[in-house]
């Protein structure tokens, strides 16, 4: 049988080559991309423009917890998160923020927490930078690479607060002045006369109480409860300020004392009374989008407690402590007998301060005693005076007490109480004089958050000078004080409170006429 051969073909034995080419060719390129890359992984980049690079090996900051924000009095610490171990002492070494704020450091793995000494001071901008750092891997004594440089900025809320004129033009209106901007802002129209005001924690709104002059009827005066914008704001973005919204009209009841309760300070609480049966005096629980709620609790002055969740109300000779919600109403009810009026509470909580009104004297002359009281079962006795305890509050960390009290004075045959401020150390119990006033009117005193000073006004009112002298008619813009007297003119002033680098207290008068001044949150 004959055989029959193919003819070898050239081209398969070039193609086989050529694939074989191609093969290696891919091989030797996937080889130096993956030494490029481990190159890289190994020796780190530094010159990564902008943060552009594609891999990114040298230590570094994933999140600063304060960056580009506003910070409180109620951010007392905060957090940088590194991405991979670090050498905690070359990053506590080169770690700054300008201006300086004080504080002591804690690790938790990969995590530095920064706990501020005191409040941060209002009205400033920061600066925060960390170079120099280096990782440092578990069971290795060599440092490895430095970290990237890290610059982050933060602000702290402006240093503002809030005041009802008292001026020609400005006569009953809520105003705002801004110290960081150097502004003030109207807050409400000429038409409404502002008695009371509180601001919400985010200092975003405030909620007040106030009568329309275009609305009295026979001089009776229906109160009507506002929100309104403030323009502050948390995040720094640009809010409009004085936008109105009715929270709670005077139709069947008047509206009197309230205060603000709820995380955010959306919840109103406020005594009101009905205009058809003066028996029916109730305090009255008001939520957005809900009907306003009794809380069956009769009463005199009140507050609500720094967790927002119960007020502290006088009742008979004592203090009873009432939960806002329902379900906790029966079994939470706490009563303090042997104190006749709570003033004020640590931001915290964990303590408040209580006055008693002493009547065991033999000699008649009745005396007012100041208690601390807190959560661990602690009551002393702060001071005990035959004059006033008008008001006092804490200092932001709780430590100190500051209180407007008045001495008694016998002027011929009459008694006249003399104003004073004091600071009170709540541990040492020492009682340290700040300022004495020449008179005292219906003074109202606000501490600022940040422990800078506190705001009072002084009034002059009708009764405090020569009525022979003073001939005053009654108009629908005339301002009167809480003890209904008429208010002739009105001034605010600053009571700077002492530091470490400036010991003495200073007082300053400031060119504005009001009352009633608050320091927003």
């Amino acid at each position: 049988m004959r055989k029959t051969f193919l003819p070898v073909n050239s081209n398969d034995d070039m193609n086989r080559k050529n694939y074989r080419e191609t093969i290696d060719n891919i091989c030797l390129i996937f080889i130096i991309v993956c030494t490029v890359i481990i190159l890289i992984l190994v020796t780190g980049s530094k010159v990564c423009p902008n943060d552009q690079c594609l891999f990114r090996t040298n230590l570094r900051v994933e999140r600063f917890s304060w960056e580009n924000k506003r910070i409180s009095s109620n951010d007392n610490a905060f957090i940088l998160d590194f991405d991979r171990p670090v050498s905690r002492e070359s990053v506590e070494e080169n770690l700054e923020i300008e201006p300086s704020l004080p504080g002591r450091i804690s690790w938790a793995g990969k995590r530095l927490v920064y706990t501020l000494n005191s409040v941060i001071p209002y009205g400033r901008s920061y600066r925060l930078s960390l170079k120099d750092a280096q990782e440092k891997f578990r069971g290795q004594q060599k440092l490895g690479s430095e970290m990237e440089p890290f610059v982050a900025e933060f602000q702290s809320r402006d240093r503002a607060f809030a005041y009802i004129g008292s001026g020609e033009d400005e006569a009953g209106r809520l105003i705002i002045n801004n110290s960081t901007r150097e502004n003030k802002t109207f807050l409400t129209p000429d038409n409404l006369t502002v008695i009371d005001f509180k601001f919400t924690p985010n200092t975003e709104k405030i909620f007040f109480s106030a009568s329309d002059k275009n609305q009295e009827v026979d001089g009776v005066k229906d109160v009507v409860i506002y929100e309104v914008s403030t323009g502050l704001s948390e995040d720094g973005n640009t809010k409009i300020p004085g936008q109105l919204k009715v929270i709670l009209d005077s139709q069947d009841y008047t509206n009197n004392d309230f205060d603000l309760a709820g995380e955010n300070g959306d919840i109103l609480v406020v005594q009101r009374m009905s205009k058809k049966d003066p028996m029916d005096f109730d305090v009255w629980k008001v939520e957005n989008g809900k009907v306003p709620q009794r809380l069956n609790t009769q009463g005199g002055y009140f507050l609500v407690t720094p967790d927002r969740n119960a007020i502290a109300i006088t009742q008979g000779e004592g203090i009873a402590i009432i939960p806002l919600k329902k379900q906790d109403h029966e079994n939470s009810l706490n009563f303090l007998p042997q104190y006749g009026e709570v003033l004020t509470f640590t931001k915290d909580g964990t303590g408040a301060a209580m006055v008693n009104f002493n009547t065991d004297n033999a000699d008649l002359r009745y005396t007012r005693s100041l208690f601390y009281v807190n959560n661990q079962g602690i009551e002393k006795e702060l001071i005990n005076i035959e004059g006033s305890i008008i008001d006092c509050e804490f200092s932001p960390n709780g430590s100190n007490l500051f209180c407007l009290l008045t001495e008694l004075m016998e002027k011929e045959t009459e008694f006249q109480e003399r104003p004073y401020f004091v600071a009170i150390d709540v541990d040492s119990e020492k009682v340290i004089p700040l300022l004495a006033l020449p008179y005292y009117q219906d003074i109202k005193i606000s501490i600022s958050p940040d422990g800078f000073g506190i705001l009072f006004d002084q009034l002059i009112t009708e009764n405090s000078v020569n009525k022979a002298n003073t001939k005053t008619s009654l108009s629908q813009d005339n301002l009167f004080s809480d003890s209904a007297e008429l208010i002739l003119s009105s001034r605010l002033w600053l009571l700077t409170l002492p530091t470490v680098d400036s010991p003495q207290p200073s007082l300053q008068e400031l060119p504005i006429e009001g009352f009633k001044p608050q320091w927003s949150p």
